[in-house]
């Protein structure tokens, strides 16, 4: 079945389109928001931005889905879904229309960094929301196909969300005033989301009274206890290990080179138009690095084909060690624009490769568990990359010494994943049967 005659079959439940319409409004409102406070951080032109700017803007944005992800369930399992998902998006509509009122008054950088945190912490209970609903608006033989077309479209609306705040900058009249529109057209979204969710019953999307831990204290207590369980577990499953290792490395590399295009975009390539001029190749740049995204889900199957999982994962991680300084010490627009195409489709195919092999690597009854540690890792490594680009960064982003660490690691990573990829295909081709003592 094609993924067209999925959706198809999968829209033909009622409850399945309400809840696909609230995620779309969701997180296109996301990535409306997260394009509007990262172009107020870097672009504006009130601000004299610092690398360090910039990583206190990634903990904001990304934190919150590290320390809160684990416990959001607890919350979730108690209170019925589908509020969470009316109330929750109402709320962050008042918290998106107060951080556009702080974007427009001179008022601390720390209050500003406040209300955009709450906004984001919201979300994780939003995210969580919408995939423990699904159970209760499709059957079981569908699942799976709703598990993965769900996420897919999310992300791709919040991608389109992310564009259109891009476009948004241009229409105002003043340049500080487009991360104002911007935050402000964030706000109007999520009310909308959040009135999507009036379409469907208050008990919907559960959880039943029967079904529901009343104490709350037990319930986190079993949360950090499952957690603990997960990562003992993941220790005595080393293909799993190795993987989520080396793909905290890779994502940890992606983060710095990330912030460091944000400061050549912001300094070094709009010193000419202005920061309009930076914003714009900007967009462009995580335009073409979404390019690369989509390329290696089409490209990876076949890679895994021929190399194997580590095997690919270890030929990702040399093309970045190779191509990064190659591109990137020239610090020009065309050549980080390359890079940036490269580093999504490698980040990408790494990431992949690394869900296929914790899947299969993991039993069944750890697996949430585990999942929820490689999303604890995924975030704290960004946001640890951006604290080193903090360091080593000047403020124009030229630092030849972060491309050459960064190419390093990536050319760690390639060996480290090669050599478990020799040794477990040399486990697979030796005998079978317990040599003759």
């Amino acid at each position: 079945m094609t993924v067209a005659q999925d959706l198809r079959t999968l829209l033909r439940f009622p409850g399945f389109r309400k809840l696909l319409a609230v995620r779309l409004l969701s997180q296109l409102s996301d990535g409306v928001f997260q394009v509007g406070l990262a172009t107020y951080v870097v672009f504006s032109p009130e601000q004299q931005t610092t690398p360090g700017d910039i990583a206190a803007a990634m903990a904001v944005l990304l934190l919150p889905y590290s320390l809160l992800g684990p416990l959001a369930g607890v919350l979730l399992d108690r209170w019925r879904r589908r509020q969470v998902l009316l109330y929750g998006n109402l709320l962050r509509a008042v918290l998106a229309g107060a951080t556009c009122a702080l974007v427009l008054s001179n008022v601390p950088s720390w209050l500003f960094y406040l209300s955009a945190l709450s906004v984001t912490a919201v979300n994780r209970f939003i995210l969580a929301g919408l995939s423990a609903s699904l159970p209760r608006v499709v059957d079981t033989e569908r699942l799976v196909v709703a598990n993965s077309l769900s996420p897919t479209a999310g992300t791709v609306a919040a991608t389109v969300g992310g564009a259109a705040a891009f476009g948004v900058q241009f229409l105002a009249p003043t340049e500080g005033g487009g991360d104002a529109l911007a935050l402000l057209l964030a706000a109007v979204l999520y009310l909308l989301a959040g009135s999507a969710a009036l379409r469907m019953r208050k008990d919907l999307l559960g959880p039943d009274a029967g079904e529901v831990q009343h104490q709350l204290r037990a319930a986190v207590a079993s949360t950090l206890r499952g957690l603990l369980a997960g990562f003992r577990h993941l220790t005595e499953r080393r293909p799993a290990a190795r993987a989520l290792a080396g793909m905290s490395l890779m994502r940890f590399c992606y983060g710095a080179l990330l912030v460091t295009v944000l400061m050549l975009a912001r300094y070094a390539w709009g010193d000419e138009g202005g920061p309009q001029d930076g914003l714009a190749l900007m967009g462009l740049a995580v335009g073409v690095s979404g390019a690369g995204f989509f390329f290696a889900a089409l490209i990876t199957p076949w890679a895994v084909g021929h190399l194997g999982r580590l095997g690919w994962f270890a030929a990702c991680a040399a093309i970045a060690a190779v191509l990064v300084p190659a591109l990137g010490l020239w610090f020009q627009p065309a050549p980080m624009l390359i890079a940036a195409f490269v580093l999504g489709l490698v980040t990408q195919g790494a990431k992949i490769t690394t869900d296929t092999v914790v899947q299969t690597s993991v039993d069944d009854v750890y697996r949430g568990r585990v999942f929820a540690l490689y999303d604890m890792l995924f975030n704290i490594a960004f946001v640890g990359a951006a604290g080193l680009a903090a360091v080593m960064l000047p403020p124009d982003g030229r630092s030849v010494h972060l491309v050459v660490t960064v190419s390093v690691l990536y050319a760690m990573t390639a060996l480290a994943m090669y050599r478990y990829h020799r040794r477990a295909t040399a486990a697979a081709d030796g005998p079978s049967f317990p040599a003759p003592s």
